[in-house]
């Protein structure tokens, strides 16, 4: 699956012009050389910028786990460079049962998701090279997520959005006081989180504190996505992990016309996407 971003996005404009002359492309990768670009742009990202904690025994200067033997990877791509500036994996629910389960699974209690009716896919792993932290570019992974999820009949994705705690978690706790009152699933959709995260009590200082919401997790609730409940508290990778759920029927509608009913328009008529298992 390959989506040139520079035809199909639907995010504004870059603020600046050096972002604005970047050809953007979005593809799933169908070999080795494109899976490792994945898994040394989020040891960049989650290891050297974020001091994450991985496996040694590992390749220096790769970042990966377990269940990325079983899952799509997907990747944006600059297509002058030839560098991947974004990446994120896929977990199908069918590979989800090879692998023993979704990778949330060991982060939050997902019994009461089970009667969901649907198709479900998991996305995990998601990053952005610092360089690329802007709309287009998380615009851009956003269209491959949609049309895959589209082309495959998933009914829903969830995964996790994670916010660092380099500050101790102040700015964790401000974002779920937030996420709490605005953007909380159904009951009958909430997940528990296996380690929570500790919370503070607010003085007048805190409160007055701007609250600095991560990219992605903002860009997930955009799309319409809602949270599961308290975060899980990733000690490894020093983040509080927050449980992303998103049915496809809540995608807003300008996503959808831009990320899937333009491929009926004709514009994404080339893109062959790969199907998932």
């Amino acid at each position: 699956m390959d989506l040139d971003c520079n035809k199909a996005s639907s995010t504004k404009g870059p603020k600046n012009k050096a972002d604005s002359d970047r050809r953007l492309q979005v593809e799933l990768a169908l070999n080795q050389e494109q899976i490792d670009a994945c898994f040394r742009l989020r040891y960049r990202v989650f290891v050297e910028e974020l001091g994450a904690k991985i496996d040694c025994a590992l390749p220096l200067g790769l970042e990966s786990d377990h269940f990325d033997d079983y899952c799509h990877h997907m990747l944006v791509r600059d297509l002058d460079s030839g560098e991947a500036v974004a990446c994120t994996r896929i977990l199908t629910d069918t590979q989800a049962q090879v692998a023993g389960g979704y990778y949330s699974a060991r982060e939050f209690d997902l019994s009461r998701l089970k009667g969901v009716e649907g198709r479900v896919m998991e996305i995990g792993r998601t990053c952005v090279d610092p360089a690329y932290r802007n709309g287009a570019t998380i615009g851009c992974l956003w269209s491959g997520l949609a049309q895959f999820m589209e082309n495959n009949r998933f009914m829903y994705l969830m995964g996790c959005a994670s916010i660092s705690l380099e500050d101790g978690g102040i700015q964790a706790n401000l974002i779920m006081d937030q996420l709490r009152d605005r953007h909380l699933t159904p009951e009958s959709l909430r997940v528990d989180s296996l380690r929570a995260l500790p919370r503070m009590e607010h003085d007048t200082a805190l409160l007055a504190l701007e609250v600095r919401m991560p990219p992605l997790l903002k860009a997930y609730l955009r799309l319409g996505a809602q949270i599961g409940g308290e975060p899980f508290w990733d000690k490894d990778f020093k983040t509080a992990d927050v449980f992303i759920w998103l049915a496809r029927s809540n995608l807003q509608r300008r996503y959808v016309r831009h990320f899937i009913q333009r491929k009926q328009d004709g514009v994404l008529d080339s893109v062959k996407p790969r199907q998932a298992a």
